[in-house]
Formats: C-alpha cells, structure tokens, sequence
C-alpha cells in the first residue's frame, strides 16, 4: 500500500474536474492528486464516437487559462458563418495537453490515469493492481454528471440474435450499403448520427428515424460570442426574457420562446415533449427535415428478427438493416434528482450552476473554494441547477440558474473575475457596448427590466409561488 497526501483529491479528470483543477492552480498555491478511470484525461471524450463535435462554440469551452477554440468561424459545412465546433478529436488532444504542459509541469499536481477510486481517501491501479492511500484536506468528486457512453451502453431493450445492432462509434467502419438505417433515440447522439449519414451520401428515405420524444433544441445562432451577433444573441435574449414573464403555462412558454427563436423543433406538426438542451444551427435542421421516415411509437421495447416492438406499435426491420444505438444519455438525469450540496465539510460535489456550462461551473466553484471562507456563503453562491429532461425541468433550471446569476452580480468581486473567465463567453461582448450606442443598451435594458418579472413568473410555473 502506498501513501500519498495532498490537498485536494479530485476524483474524475472529466471536463468538470480538469476546469476546477485549472482554476485551483491558478488562484491557490495548493497540491493535488487527480484520479480518472480512463487513459487520458476529458472523461467522456476518450470514449466519443468519432465524428462528434461541440454542438456550441469551442471559444468556451474547457479550462479557463488555456483556449481550445482558433477563434475562427467555420468557412464550409452545416455550421458555415458560425464560430468554431471542436471534434472530439481535438477536444481530447487539448486536454492532454493541459494536462502534460500546465498541470504536471506545475510540480503541484500528481495525476493517476487508469485507476479506480475505492473510497475513504483509497484507489487502485488497473494495470499493476498496486494500491494507494491517500491523506487529503479536501475530496473533490467531480464525477456527478458522468455521461453514459454509447460505446459502452447496455440498451434497456432485447436484441435478437443475429442482427446488426451497432453505438455510433461504429458508422464510420461501414463498407457496404445495408438494406436500411434504423437510427433509435431523439437526443444529440441521434441528431448527430443522422447528420453523419446524411452528408457522407445516404440518402435520407434510406433512415427510419426512431424517435420516442420530440425534442426542443437551442438555435446555436444564439450562441455567439460575436460582434456582429450582437443584435441576434441578446435580442433574443430580450425577447426569451419577456416570454419567461409573461408565459401562462409551460406550453405557452414554450410557443412563446419558439417565436422569438430561442428554441425550435424537427417538425411544426409535432409537439416536443424533451428538452436536454441539444443546440443546432438552422442548416443541420434543415439537412434533418431531408428524413422523412420518422417513427413516433414510443420507446423501443424489443428488436426481433423482423420487426422491432415499440410501446405503442411496432415497424418491420431485417438482418439486412444497420440498428444504431443512439439511446444513451446523462445518468443524472431524473425525476428523482435530489440537489447536492456543493460544499459540505471537507467534500466538494461539483455540479452545474449556471445553465449550459458545466465547465464554467466546475471553474467558479473552484474560485469560491480558494476565496471564500463560509461554508453557507459559498453553497448560497452555488446551488446547483438540474439538467434537463421535460419541459418543467426547463423551467426549475432556468430559474435556479438566474437566481445564481442575480446573486453573483451582487458581489462585485466575484462579478468582476466572472466577466475575465474565458468560459463565461458573453461578458467582454456586453462590456465593449458603447455607451453612446442606444439601440444597445434599450436591448440590455429590456433584459434587465423583465429579468426580476422572468423569475417570478417561473416561479409560479414551477409551482413554487
């Protein structure tokens, strides 16, 4: 058994995890050992099918004291004019490399891949089977929001003998045409296989696309740090802002933010009933409209020899289509979420604490960590927002999200390091507003007006009021 000490103890060198440890080396002098499952650091990413992508721009993304994106805008494609989406690919050699050029050289951060964390301050080697003790200061479990792996997902259907049943990491592999493509899930996972598909040549009639709810998903247009983008990112916010005020039900909200752009949906004829916050440009939706062949029976429930059962029907299939996984999801969430606290004795629980942003999340926490010395204050300044499956869960993330966001402003130190965060992406384009630009600050302004009217009428939505 070997011993080792530290300060901090990070279980999980995910996105979330290596956001917090970058921040913490930044803003403290303090030690840390790092222990992750996988071979590289990105959690998640080590094991992503290969042609996925950031579905928001790479310009905040990742840790705060190092850029991913290039900061340019996509000349080519389904994301033309927009900023730049890293592939996997990228996003995972950029977190090794965080890893080997800032944490290790560092001298304050010890790193331990491929291992397995047992509890109590204990965790063992994979591959030598050698086991360690570790004596910490703090526990920083930075594995809550572990995402299931396509590659590794165990559907909660049968499968028959026989048929080729493949996760999207497996598409580009194909050599021959099959009969028929059955992509099943309606998340991004699925968005994305659809779209693999469909600019590598298969022809949309080919895809049967099974999709159990309709999702409403972020138009990425309103995603963009960008000058030029001014008018569209915080008009709209404007106007979602106005929606969440004046909304009489979750429907209603729903319609309401539909018509000012903020969300939008496969189909005009169907009503979605899932929002886990997939963000899409108005190209890729327009390229997914090309599948006509969408199955909307409900949950796949068994996959026979020649047809599939459904809740609520059944279609035939063969051994001569491809079946693509695309059901996986985020293990967190559900209806039985219970909040965590994020500070709670010498255990930090990372989560996220503003909408969208999780590493973002993971930074400011680890910034209230090395700053602020009350527990209460600092679980006050972080109570975590649920990731969303229905619509009400919506409404209880915006609304906790914006109740944080009111209380960081309040505090200006903590305001002023938020708007130098390279993850935060949107203050330094509020902050270049010209003072004599009117047409600006009424936009600004409208946010600010209907902001505290948003909350309470979320509120009432929510059932909290």
């Amino acid at each position: 058994m070997t011993k080792l000490e530290t300060d901090y103890l990070i279980i999980g060198a995910g996105a979330m995890g290596m956001a917090f440890a970058d921040t913490l080396l930044s803003e403290t002098q303090a030690r840390m050992i790092i222990v992750d499952r996988h071979a590289h650091p990105g959690g998640h990413w080590n094991m992503a099918y290969p042609f996925v992508r950031l579905h928001q721009p790479a310009s905040f993304y990742g840790v705060p004291s190092r850029e991913l994106s290039q900061g340019i805008r996509d000349e080519v494609g389904l994301n033309k004019g927009l900023m730049d989406l890293s592939s996997g690919a990228e996003v995972s050699a950029y977190f090794d490399d965080v890893m080997r050029q800032r944490f290790l050289p560092s001298g304050r951060v010890d790193y331990h891949p491929m291992c397995e964390y047992l509890g109590d301050g204990r965790f063992v080697a994979n591959l030598s089977g050698e086991e360690f003790t570790v004596t910490y200061k703090k526990l920083v479990d930075a594995t809550l929001l572990t995402a299931q792996i396509p590659s590794e997902h165990e559907p909660n259907f049968s499968i028959a003998e026989g048929l080729a049943f493949i996760p999207p990491n497996d598409l580009p592999n194909l050599r021959v045409k099959p009969e028929g493509y059955v992509v099943i899930g309606g998340g991004k996972t699925a968005v994305d296989s659809c779209l693999f598909l469909l600019e590598n040549g298969a022809a949309a009639d080919d895809i049967r696309w099974i999709i159990p709810r309709d999702p409403w998903m972020l138009a990425r247009e309103n995603a963009q740090p960008l000058p030029d983008f001014f008018d569209r990112v915080f008009g709209t916010q404007a106007d979602s802002m106005q929606a969440m005020a004046e909304a009489e039900h979750v429907e209603d909200l729903f319609d309401r933010l539909e018509a000012c752009g903020y969300v939008v949906r496969l189909d005009g004829d169907v009503r979605p009933q899932m929002f886990h916050a997939a963000t899409i440009s108005e190209p890729e939706l327009q390229k997914l409209r090309q599948i006509k062949n969408i199955i909307r029976m409900g949950h796949v429930t068994a996959i026979e020899r020649d047809h599939i059962k459904l809740t609520d029907g059944e279609i035939t299939t063969s051994k001569a289509h491809i079946h693509i996984d695309c059901s996986a999801g985020l293990a967190r969430i559900s209806k039985d979420w219970v909040a965590p606290k994020v500070f709670e004795g010498n255990i930090i629980r990372p989560v996220t604490v503003r909408a969208y942003m999780p590493v973002f999340s993971g930074s400011l926490i680890a910034y209230l960590e090395a700053h602020y010395d009350s527990e209460d204050e600092k679980n006050r300044l972080t109570q975590p927002v649920q990731l969303p499956n229905t619509l009400d869960d919506f409404v209880v993330m915006t609304l906790g999200a914006m109740m944080n966001q009111y209380n960081w402003s309040q505090d200006k130190t903590l305001r002023h390091w938020i708007a130098e965060n390279r993850l935060d992406g949107f203050m330094k384009l509020i902050a270049s507003i010209d003072p004599a630009d009117t047409a600006k600050k009424q936009t600004m302004g409208r946010i600010s007006e209907n902001a505290p009217k948003a909350v309470g009428n979320l509120m009432k939505l929510a059932g909290l009021a």
